[in-house]
């Protein structure tokens, strides 16, 4: 059987993102972008943004734009998606049935600012009425956490089928608070410290965890340092659980996908591991003094997936391993 097969018994093995999430709302950043992905490989995504990180005043020529270059020969990897503005706008529909045009090659589509569940639900029926129209079926949702309602929801949505990835929308989450969580919770230490804002953040990560989700991590503002970002994102995977994080210059990409890629040591352990493993058929076994079971597998085959995320080069045994496919067993 196919490890997969072994270690996660016909339940759906959790979901695998990049680290990187970088957004970009105008269309000299976009097409950057694109540049860019097509320079490093597929080794972060591109969210265009159609609400806040965009200008406002020309919605409909933004989408249409949106649109055009999803279906740009640029997009090779399909591996951009799109924040489109939230359900209770009067813009969500017109970005929808003008992004859904393109559905085919979008990666995923962004709601913000939902409310709770009952919202994403709503927003998700529209979605798939529109990109069913373009052939596409079963579009993968993200979802902002960034209101009272959609925390108080979390896990109801984590758990919705069509959803992949929650992300924390930590600026306006602090803002609806009116003052009573002070502005340098937005930033680090302040982010990290607060109880507030820490609960909000386990909160989402254990949700996503609890239905095999990604959760994504904030933004970090400050876009000069490369060494904020880089501990920005050591202590969101570390010590708070996400596997994601966003990116909103380009500067902060490869200190985000450094962060969240395992390194080569645990790499080179979980191969090992791994690999007497199935040599015994997935049962028990003992290496450097450490009993190892299906359980311990389960955690070595996901660091696996995610060093092949980041584009690192696997030993030979670990990339035989991840690339023969289930029927192949």
């Amino acid at each position: 059987m196919h490890p997969s097969e072994v270690l996660f018994q016909g339940k759906r093995p959790p979901l695998l993102l990049a680290a990187c999430d970088h957004y970009a709302g105008s269309e000299k950043l976009m097409r950057k972008s694109i540049a860019l992905q097509q320079e490093l490989g597929p080794l972060f995504d591109i969210t265009f943004d159609c609400e806040d990180g965009a200008s406002a005043g020309a919605e409909e020529a933004h989408a249409r734009l949106v649109a055009a270059l999803l279906q740009d020969e640029g997009n090779r990897f399909g591996r951009i998606g799109v924040r489109v503005h939230d359900v209770g706008s009067v813009f969500f529909a017109q970005d929808v049935e003008i992004v859904c045009a393109a559905a085919a090659q979008l990666a995923y589509l962004v709601l913000p600012k939902a409310n709770g569940v009952q919202d994403v639900v709503r927003a998700i029926n529209f979605v798939n009425l529109h990109a069913k129209r373009a052939g596409r079926a079963e579009l993968p949702i993200h979802v902002l956490i960034e209101t009272h309602g959609a925390l108080r929801e979390v896990y109801d949505i984590a758990a919705l089928p069509q959803v992949e990835c929650l992300s924390f929308g930590i600026m306006d989450f602090v803002s609806a608070h009116y003052g009573a969580i002070p502005a340098n919770a937005m930033r680090t230490p302040g982010q990290f410290q607060h109880p507030l804002v820490v609960r909000a953040k386990l909160e989402i990560a254990a949700a996503c965890h609890a239905h095999g989700k990604v959760p994504s991590h904030n933004v970090t503002t400050e876009v000069r340092d490369s060494a904020v970002v880089a501990n920005d994102a050591q202590r969101a995977a570390a010590e708070f659980g996400y596997t994601r994080m966003w990116s909103i210059h380009p500067d902060q990409i490869k200190p985000v996908i450094k962060a969240f890629t395992p390194r080569l040591s645990e790499v080179n352990e979980a191969s090992n591991i791994l690999h007497e493993a199935a040599r015994v058929q997935w049962g028990p076994i003992a290496q450097n003094g450490r009993l190892h079971d299906r359980a311990s597998y389960r955690y070595y085959w996901t660091v696996l997936q995610r060093a092949k995320l980041a584009g690192l080069a696997l030993p030979e045994a670990a990339a035989a391993l991840l690339n023969t496919s289930p029927d192949e067993h």
